[in-house]
């Protein structure tokens, strides 16, 4: 069923022009379901970027010109050919046997490269493959869509659809090296959010269609092609996606009920930068910084890999004392201890522990006592050695 969007939700962005989400926001929200900020944010379409740089957080990150340069020639060098490259890494490394192969380049549909005409292409082709029509058949950037919020988005993925016996394959193509069958973690986990939501596209289209069993049809394995070693030769790798592909879809869920969030928020909340006709902020930066401290956030380290408002977020955390700076490697051991006053405290023994940190406090004062000799040992070396 189709969701309406929330008509509070234009208002919390005011006077911008809405940004659609794409992939890469779209993964973002898997990796911080908890975040109230960032889902209102994102469900809103507000310029994150440029709301983080009115507030004196600016981003600072992104991939820089050289990388991205390099990304787009691995890709170019995997395709070129009819794919050739990539072929051979499906039937060698992974072992699947294509004895005939069609290739489809849906960037461009007859001259035509509008997001209708290509969508339309490409529901027509990967359905006439759903129902067993074209096997064995690779589709270059094909054109998906999903309904978040009530918004439709449309999804331009740098990925192959590839379509082997009854199942869909999303296939990733980056330039990050596989070494011994093996990758960065984090750079794994960032391309498999971003093609987790090429899948739920996917399963969606087919749905819509009638055809049965779309979780099936579609893998949540997916093929992950990269250079092997540091050479300039493509490798792949089956990655499993099942519970990230869960997650983002309760993660799109929670978007729909987005209006159960914005119920708690105040009535005249905004986040409208008031921009002149140069497009610089007008509205005074407490006033947007007040805004922002309404909407609960949920910080924690790796927020700023993928979230513009990360600084922001962090410098709010570290005001409030938040463990939630130092990550979970500590804020999971210590369950039911918030802030580092708390965690002092029960450490040096000047707080009285509840009937739950109890067994987290003696953990605590232990630590505390053999920080305490380390530091006792070391001066008195220290001062031996003078």
């Amino acid at each position: 069923m189709k969701v309406a969007p929330d008509p509070r939700l234009d208002a919390l962005r005011g006077s911008a022009p809405r940004l659609n989400y794409n992939a890469r926001s779209l993964a973002a929200l898997e990796n911080n379901p908890r975040c109230t900020l960032r889902a209102v944010l994102d469900a809103s379409g507000s310029n994150k970027t440029a709301i983080a740089a009115h507030t004196g957080y600016p981003t600072q990150f992104g991939q820089s010109i050289f990388a991205i340069t390099r990304g787009n020639n691995f890709e170019k060098m995997v395709k070129a050919n009819g794919c050739a490259e990539l072929l051979r890494v499906l039937r060698e490394v992974l072992e699947l046997p294509i004895p005939e192969v069609g290739y489809r380049d849906l960037n461009d549909v007859g001259g035509a490269s509008g997001l209708s005409v290509r969508y339309t292409e490409t529901e027509k082709l990967l359905l006439a493959a759903a129902r067993g029509d074209a096997d064995g058949t690779l589709y270059d950037h094909p054109l998906l869509r999903l309904e978040v919020g009530g918004q439709p988005v449309f999804l331009e993925p740098d990925l192959v659809a590839f379509k082997f016996g009854a199942q869909f394959y999303v296939v990733e193509i980056k330039s990050f090296p596989i070494v011994d069958g093996q990758a960065d973690t984090a750079l794994v986990k960032s391309a498999t959010t971003q093609a987790c939501a090429y899948i739920l596209a996917l399963r969606t289209m087919l749905a819509a269609a009638g055809i049965s069993n779309p979780d099936e049809i579609v893998s949540d394995k997916i093929v992950l092609i990269g250079p092997k070693n540091f050479t300039n030769r493509p490798t792949g790798a089956f990655v499993d996606a099942r519970n990230q592909v869960k997650n983002l879809a309760r993660q799109l869920a929670r978007i729909e009920r987005i209006g159960n969030q914005l119920d708690l928020l105040p009535e005249d909340l905004t986040f409208d930068l008031a921009e002149d006709k140069d497009g610089r902020p007008q509205r005074p930066r407490d006033e947007l910084l007040d805004a922002l401290d309404t909407v609960p956030a949920a910080y924690r380290p790796d927020c700023l890999n993928h979230c513009e408002m990360a600084f922001f977020c962090r410098s709010r955390a570290r005001a409030a004392g938040s463990l939630d700076v130092i990550g979970s490697t500590v804020t999971e051991p210590l369950g039911g201890i918030d802030t580092m006053t708390m965690a002092l405290g029960l450490a040096r023994g000047e707080l009285e522990p509840n009937q739950e940190q109890i067994e987290m406090a003696v953990a605590l004062r232990h630590a505390a006592r053999l920080r305490a000799e380390l530091v006792d040992t070391s001066s008195t070396s220290m001062r031996s050695a003078r």
